[in-house]
């Protein structure tokens, strides 16, 4: 299942047509053109490459991270609001990993972009057919049922629901706005790496089998637990969670895990590219995730849900949840964490 703004999104901000795309039949300069165009590297394997020359930080440590011992669960959909793309049911086995505990906060992605000089992918402006567009992002409207979410100029993680707005005394919210390559920016700088869809899953269970939620089975007590919306999405929120949208990390308790809005709060980037189908097919995995990049819309999993997840839409907190967006999206509910592996 895909968000339904990534129609909008594609037809607006979608940076797949790096190079302009004109019909140009029957003229075999063009023809000849065309056939150079398409050696040369495409708008993610310049953004990779971009990444990989990322310089890791000095003091790569484990500071504020958690090590989680590895173990084997049964990962996919176990309620009734699962969807088709959470079957079938299947074991994974996850080694031990060291685990941000919790979601990477402006504070910290801003020494990352001190420290590198990096731009984020909403800070750039991007070209659509021959046209360029300024810099921006996604921002949330409720009052659009037809399209919930606008491309917003001058929306970027320093403003998270545009130009006007500031993360000033929000350092310790999760970071928004960062697209997947943001994430492995971050990631490459701090010695680290995004968990794979199956980690994030373990993960979210806490290693507790067959629950539905991090902590437990009850939805009643979801206020007490998770940073959600509730009331008639998305026309009222009757905000009885205390946040209306992002909250600052640790304002929920742990899972037994001990890690901190694993579940609401911020959608999570993981690595793997999105297959509806992916459980079908875990013998095409490669190092244990889904490298493939291997669709027009360019889908990468996001876990764990939002401020925005409610139980009459994407239900996204629950631990089985996934869905999925274009790598290059910026989202005012979009974060991520980090994990490092063992060695």
């Amino acid at each position: 299942m895909r968000f339904s703004f990534l129609k909008y999104f594609v037809l607006l901000c979608l940076f797949c047509s790096f190079f302009s795309c004109k019909n140009e039949e029957n003229d075999p300069a063009e023809s000849s053109k065309e056939n150079i165009q398409k050696t040369e590297k495409s708008y993610h394997e310049k953004y990779l490459e971009e990444i990989a020359e990322i310089k890791k930080r000095d003091s790569v440590s484990t500071s504020r991270m958690l090590k989680i011992e590895g173990g084997e669960y049964m990962m996919g959909g176990n309620s009734p609001q699962a969807r088709r793309d959470e079957f079938p049911q299947h074991k994974e086995t996850i080694k031990a990993l060291w685990v941000d505990e919790t979601e990477v906060t402006n504070a910290e992605f801003r020494e990352f972009v001190e420290e590198t000089g990096y731009v984020t992918t909403a800070e750039r402006s991007f070209e659509i057919n021959g046209k360029t567009f300024p810099p921006g992002a996604m921002v949330f409207d409720a009052k659009n049922p037809q399209a919930w979410w606008k491309f917003k100029e001058g929306a970027n993680w320093k403003h998270p629901q545009g130009p006007k707005s500031s993360i000033e005394d929000k350092e310790n919210h999760p970071v928004v706005q960062v697209s997947w390559y943001d994430a492995m920016a971050y990631a490459k700088w701090a010695g680290k790496r995004l968990p794979t869809e199956a980690e994030f899953e373990y993960l979210a269970r806490g290693g507790k089998e067959n629950q539905i939620y991090h902590w437990g089975n009850d939805f009643e007590k979801a206020t007490a637990f998770v940073n959600f919306h509730q009331g008639d999405f998305p026309v009222s929120n009757e905000i009885k969670d205390s946040f209306e949208k992002t909250a600052p990390v640790k304002s929920f308790p742990p899972n037994s895990f001990g890690l901190y809005e694993i579940s609401g709060n911020a959608w999570e980037w993981v690595l793997d590219t999105y297959y509806p189908n992916a459980y079908s097919k875990l013998e095409q995995r490669t190092d244990g995730y889904f490298k493939e990049y291997f669709n027009p819309e360019q889908q990468k999993v996001i876990r764990g849900g939002s401020f925005l997840c409610s139980e009459s839409y994407c239900t996204g907190y629950r631990n089985a949840a996934r869905m999925s967006s274009t790598p290059e999206s910026g989202l005012e509910h979009l974060g991520f964490r980090c994990v490092k592996d063992v060695e």
